[in-house]
């Protein structure tokens, strides 16, 4: 079957150690699992990690790339696929598709049958492929870790990209005053047009908010600390300008703030949130949906830095 996967890690040129070609039917480590017909895929900045050989061992190559997908399962259902498998080995706890077992990114992709989540009719392939990782992180800092209530304000560091686009969109859906940052003026005038207040990177906010949803890192949470009210929750689940920022913990305990990691969520919250978008009629933010053939292209605008939302994969081309 054709595939996208990494034959080699290279830190510097991610790229270059991609390949798109052909690779073994999905094998079935355990009894439960399943083999899924991908109908569309997703990427994230994941994969690129993946490609530098951050989080992914040498020794586990080739390794099919991709961590979300939409398709049928073998019994006809139309299917959204939960990418995180649990693993023992991992000091998380679990593994994500794409760590230890192959990824989304090819004709068909294997995973336990608990991991398949039903696809509502109102859905595309292409929606739905959006939503697994990226959406479902945003919508699990939003609800479970960041506890957002009725009346209360958020603000998204680093609009742009998948997280930090979709947080935006679930917490505009979701009746909150929503704040974004951005360096990009383009950028910031697609945040207006989702429904959220758009200030540059540091600019100081009309309130103090009590979420902050944190994906940058160093770069930004010296603003995320100046900018929450008493008892706010900053959720982190990224770090791409830097994971040591410094922190002023004298704001820390005389605010009373929280700061909570988090990572992905569970097959139960993906359901809600796939309920969620049909009921509210959300759909995810696409910044361009590719043949699979074009899939080098798809990581090159992935790679560029300039994406707003998600880069799609249709493997049905």
């Amino acid at each position: 079957m054709r595939a996208a996967y990494a034959s080699t890690l290279d830190a510097d040129d991610p790229l270059a150690a991609l390949v798109v070609g052909d690779r073994p039917e999905p094998a079935h480590p355990e009894p439960d699992w399943v083999t899924v017909e991908v109908r569309a895929s997703s990427l994230n900045h994941h994969d690129l990690w993946s490609l530098r050989g951050v989080g992914l061992a040498a020794g586990l190559l080739p390794m099919i790339l991709g961590c979300d997908a939409a398709g049928v399962d073998p019994d006809g259902n139309e299917v959204v696929l939960h990418p995180v498998i649990p693993d023992r080995a991992d000091p998380r706890g679990f593994s994500l598709l794409s760590e230890r077992h192959q990824g989304t990114l090819a004709e068909r992709v294997a995973v336990p049958r608990a991991n398949l989540v039903p696809k509502p009719a109102g859905l595309s392939f292409a929606d739905a492929a959006c939503l697994p990782t990226a959406w479902l992180t945003a919508y699990r800092m939003l609800t479970a870790r960041g506890r957002v209530e009725a009346g209360e304000s958020v603000l998204v560091q680093g609009a742009g990209g998948g997280v930090a686009t979709a947080a935006v969109v679930l917490a505009v859906a979701l009746g909150k005053r929503v704040y974004a940052t951005s360096r990009d003026p383009g950028k910031r005038e697609r945040i207006t047009a989702l429904g959220a207040t758009a200030v540059e990177p540091g600019a100081r906010l009309p309130e103090r908010v009590d979420v902050v949803i944190e994906t940058v890192g160093a770069a930004t949470f010296d603003h995320s600390l100046k900018s929450a009210a008493p008892g706010a929750r900053i959720v982190v689940c990224g770090a791409t300008a830097g994971y040591e920022p410094a922190v002023n913990l004298r704001r820390v305990f005389a605010m009373q703030l929280e700061i909570l990691g988090s990572s992905m969520g569970t097959a139960a919250e993906l359901a809600e949130l796939l309920e969620l978008c049909v009921r509210r009629e959300i759909r995810p933010v696409i910044d361009g949906r590719y043949p699979f053939p074009e899939v080098r292209a798809a990581f090159s605008r992935l790679l560029s830095g300039q994406v707003f939302g998600k880069v799609v994969l249709d493997h049905t081309a």
